[in-house]
């Protein structure tokens, strides 16, 4: 029994020292110009009573440091993520459970290709539980934003 016991409890603590490999996402493909696209997100976000915090330029990152890292391969034509947080939901959420402060800021990216005149926008797909109400906001935010 003493074995079973050790087994079991190495199997536990291994299993929960095991990092997420990989997180699905969230995403929606839009005939609307990069621009619009972008405008209409920022204009969801306000709408919902947020404020971006920031803006990462993905996309100009990469092709800036593209020759540097010995790449040839252009990934964007154009790419940013926006980065926005709600104290009401975040405060709900981890009031659940502290440790989803790991999801905070919540994030949204623009991406287009090269040579592709559709726009992608989406975000990482939240676990189940309390983190399906950022899920719904979000997704809510991206739809509002590629409204034709």
């Amino acid at each position: 029994m003493k074995y079973f016991t050790a087994v079991a409890a190495f199997s536990i603590s291994a299993t929960l020292m095991v990092p997420a490999l990989a997180q699905d996402m969230v995403s929606y493909r839009s005939g609307l110009a990069y621009d619009d696209v972008t405008f209409g997100l920022e204009n969801a976000i306000t709408n919902h009573g947020l404020v971006v915090d920031h803006v990462s330029h993905v996309g100009d990152m990469l092709e800036r440091t593209r020759s540097a890292v010995g790449s040839d391969v252009v990934l964007f034509q154009q790419a940013d993520v926006y980065s926005f947080c709600s104290a009401k939901l975040s405060r709900q959420v981890m009031e659940a459970n502290p440790m989803n402060i790991a999801f905070c800021p919540y994030d949204i990216f623009v991406a287009q290709r090269p040579g592709e005149e559709a726009v992608t926008i989406g975000f990482r797909a939240f676990p189940e539980g309390e983190m399906q109400i950022i899920q719904a906001l979000l997704d809510d935010i991206v739809q509002e934003a590629i409204e034709e």
